[in-house]
């Protein structure tokens, strides 16, 4: 079948857009979150050495399935495995991040929002002399507004929709060579802020001297999950991007330079976080409050006698988590959209706007159910973000990266296996062995471990 699918322009545009469907709050909230809860660098490292030996892999995989069938996710298991019941993986993977955008552009959203606010010297007008309290307050009125959470979104979700309008090398890659550069800028910035910081040794000492007395069981396997979590492994976004490289693209190297760009900006934003958490004396595993509490009142009680200064960073902070919101949600809405064009046979503009209106009315749901409309939008006894968020994160992705591990490992062909990765014999792969073995039996047993620990089977570890 001819390839008349859009393809990236350059080998640094395609690594640094797949590197932007995995760079998102999971390496700027998740990262610093579970590493303090789990004793900081001991779990560090454990986490490196999974992204290694568990993330690449699986990514590989990902990436031989999509440009070895050269179609969208939603049809690649179709192609590859004609007639048979493994279809369903593809479908499984176009309605994940269906089903996350939903609600991850109801964070886009705040992000937007505290973005505003840090620009208008909102944060710096606050008076913080009663503690985070104040911080709380402001979270709290905001997510319980009608208005302010619809219209974040909605504005995130059209940036999002333009990109993704525009086509692979014009849009999604363009707009990835600006942003990716410009998301190490700030974070550089805000490391080197980060690091005259009174707290800054004691904050570095918790990221990089490992103490393995601190680390359970239950740390072990969340950094497993974090591993996947963070490069966005399970989704179908990096088998729909492989769908667009050009057959010279080494999936080896492009894979450990993702791997290797995520793990970079999860351990900067932890050298930026855990210095200022420890400046102001708070926990460094104060969990999902940490960017909308905790971090402001951070800015404010420590910078807060020397206003510019607290304006710049806390500025530079969110835009650096809007760029790196919206390199994810860029990514997660062209896996569906890219299904929806190929499968209903209609153009890419058309079956954007499809996705952006689902995903925005349901977002909007999501965003009124945590709010104004918390009491009557209940369903299963939970809110409808909390909801979609528990059966994609708990449920969807884990059986995904495992459903991936098994069809790469035990249904894809070795001869698949050797023209993907020693692209026609035109170069050597010398860990092609290593490679099946590790896919066919390691990262199965990995994931279910990840699987179950999700549901809580080892909560008591």
């Amino acid at each position: 079948m001819a390839n008349t699918r859009g393809t990236f322009s350059s080998k640094l545009g395609l690594i640094l857009a797949s590197a932007g469907s995995a760079v998102g709050l999971g390496n700027l909230w998740r990262f610093p979150m579970v590493t303090g809860e789990n004793g900081g660098s001991a779990f560090l490292l454990i986490y490196i050495m999974f992204v290694i030996f568990f993330g690449v892999p699986v990514m590989i995989s990902e990436f031989m399935i999509g440009r070895s069938s050269r179609v969208s996710v939603g049809r690649s298991y179709s192609v590859l495995a004609p007639g048979t019941q493994w279809k369903w993986i593809g479908r499984m993977q176009v309605l994940t991040p269906l089903l996350i955008l939903c609600y991850y552009n109801v964070v886009a959203g705040w992000t937007l929002w505290y973005l505003f606010e840090s620009v208008i010297g909102g944060f710096n007008s606050m008076d913080i002399s009663a503690g985070a309290v104040v911080l709380e307050d402001f979270f709290s009125s905001f997510k319980s507004s009608w208005w302010q959470p619809v219209v974040c979104l909605m504005g995130f979700m059209l940036m999002t929709h333009y990109v993704i309008t525009q086509g692979v090398s014009k849009g999604i890659e363009r707009a990835s060579k600006v942003m990716m550069p410009a998301l190490f800028i700030l974070l550089v910035v805000l490391v080197v802020c980060a690091l005259g910081m009174s707290g800054a040794s004691d904050g570095l000492t918790f990221l990089f001297k490992p103490d393995f007395s601190s680390l359970t069981t239950q740390g072990i396997l969340s950094a497993l999950g974090q591993a996947f979590f963070s490069l966005s492994l399970g989704m179908g976004i990096l088998t729909t991007y492989a769908s667009y490289f050009s057959e010279d693209a080494d999936l080896g190297k492009t894979s450990l330079s993702i791997a290797g760009i995520d793990t970079m900006v999860a351990v900067l934003a932890g050298m930026f976080i855990f210095p200022a958490i420890y400046t102001a004396n708070m926990d460094p595993s104060e969990g999902p409050s940490l960017l909308f509490i905790a971090l402001p009142y951070v800015f404010q009680s420590t910078l807060g006698d020397i206003p510019i200064l607290a304006w710049i960073i806390s500025t530079a902070f969110f835009a650096l988590l809007v760029l790196a919101t919206l390199t994810s949600t860029i990514s997660i809405h062209e896996v569906v959209t890219s299904y929806l064009s190929e499968a209903m046979h209609i153009s890419r503009r058309r079956a954007a706007t499809i996705v952006s209106g689902i995903t925005g009315i349901v977002g909007v749901l999501c965003a009124l159910s945590m709010g104004a409309m918390k009491d009557s939008l209940v369903v299963f006894g939970t809110d409808l973000f909390s909801l979609l968020d528990y059966i994609t994160a708990k449920v969807l992705l884990p059986i995904g990266g495992l459903l991936i591990s098994v069809f790469a490992g035990w249904k894809l062909s070795h001869h698949i296996w050797w023209k993907q990765m020693t692209n026609n014999g035109t170069k050597a792969y010398p860990f092609f062995a290593v490679s099946i073995f590790i896919v066919k039996w390691i990262c199965p047993i990995g994931i279910m471990l990840v699987f179950l620990n999700e549901l809580g089977l080892f909560k008591n570890l």
